[in-house]
């Protein structure tokens, strides 16, 4: 125990926490890629490519860091999800790594068929991975069939369900609006007034991907609100999801896109936090037999390994939390090209 809570549930916080910073950080990435092609002009690409250069690497350190946790605090669940999610997990990891190839060959020529090239598997890998994310999180909140030895016993067409594509598209339209917003906070000029309108229109088509999803999700999927339905405590949750999705077209209008994508931002954490609260203390619903599902009790390592993990997490964390502030303030202001950039 630590604090009155007990190692196996700090331990899913640290999770949980690391997989949102990573959604945030890399989810502007990520949008920023998907919406690329949108950019017309070979000045305008460029522009964008170096506004998520200095910092899209490092932004999947947070990815690293929380397949780490999951590895070393549930073992059991890691060997699970990652035998389950084969097939997503290796579409996800190849598009991450066309993305930076991508990103890296554009600029080694200048020829238009080369560049326009990598463009497009640029935001074709963007969007492989965004979906891949989303079809994995519908997955994991919907649950997946496991015997009484937590071994997946589905398809890979258990995958493909409405469920998990709805909230592939609501990640897809998350992220586009959480890049453009990023996007605008550091372009100028005629750049800044294309992806004004690109904000608000990615805006919409979050709205209306969010709210298919939502209502699904509340007629059909009963396990997923149950437990907020249930406790008025953990009303506050919803409550400052949906206070953040309504303050973002409101700071749109008003021009104010820093306070947007801190809004924006809180979207994607506020999501997670609602998935997170409703599936505890699951790691992996077993969604034929609940008594099958994956719990951070029956996943968990040891004690003392619990114990020595929080104390590095709280250690390493907040310096990795420090090297990326750091980052974005080094590179913070809107972005000039010169002969170092993409």
């Amino acid at each position: 125990m630590f604090l009155g809570i007990d190692y196996t549930t700090w331990w899913f916080l640290v999770f949980g926490g690391v997989i949102s910073g990573y959604a945030i950080l890399d989810g502007f990435d990520l949008g920023a890629g998907a919406l690329h092609l949108f950019l017309k002009k070979e000045e305008s690409r460029r522009i964008a490519l170096n506004a998520i250069g200095p910092v899209w690497d490092g932004n999947e350190v947070w990815l690293v860091i929380a397949g780490g946790a999951l590895f070393a605090g549930f073992p059991i669940a890691y060997a699970a999800v990652f035998s389950a999610f084969y097939l997503p997990v290796m579409i996800f990891l190849i598009g991450l790594i066309w993305r930076a190839v991508a990103i890296e060959f554009r600029s080694k020529e200048p020829g238009k068929i080369w560049r326009l090239t990598w463009d497009i598997v640029y935001t074709f890998a963007c969007v492989v991975v965004t979906l891949s994310l989303g079809l994995m999180l519908g997955n994991i909140a919907l649950g997946l069939p496991l015997n009484e030895e937590k071994e997946f016993t589905g398809t890979m067409l258990s995958f493909f369900n409405l469920f998990s594509f709805l909230v592939a598209m609501t990640t897809l339209a998350l992220f586009m609006m959480h890049g453009a917003i990023y996007l605008a906070m550091k372009t100028e000029n005629r750049l800044y007034v294309k992806l004004t309108v690109l904000a608000k229109n990615f805006t919409i088509f979050f709205l209306v991907a969010f709210s298919l999803t939502t209502l699904y999700t509340l007629l059909y999927i009963p396990h997923l609100s149950d437990k907020i339905r249930s406790n008025p405590q953990y009303f506050i949750f919803p409550v400052i999801m949906i206070l953040a999705i309504a303050s973002i077209p409101r700071q749109l209008k008003r021009g104010n896109y820093r306070l947007a994508f801190v809004f924006s931002s809180i979207t994607i954490a506020s999501l997670l936090v609602a998935v997170a609260v409703e599936v505890f203390p699951n790691l992996l619903y077993a969604s034929n037999n609940p008594a099958n599902s994956i719990t951070i009790q029956n996943a968990a390592s040891s004690r003392q390994t619990m114990k020595t993990l929080l104390i590095i997490a709280l250690i390493g964390t907040p310096l990795v939390a420090t090297y990326t502030a750091f980052v974005f303030w080094t590179f913070k202001g809107k972005v000039k090209l010169d002969e170092m950039s993409y």
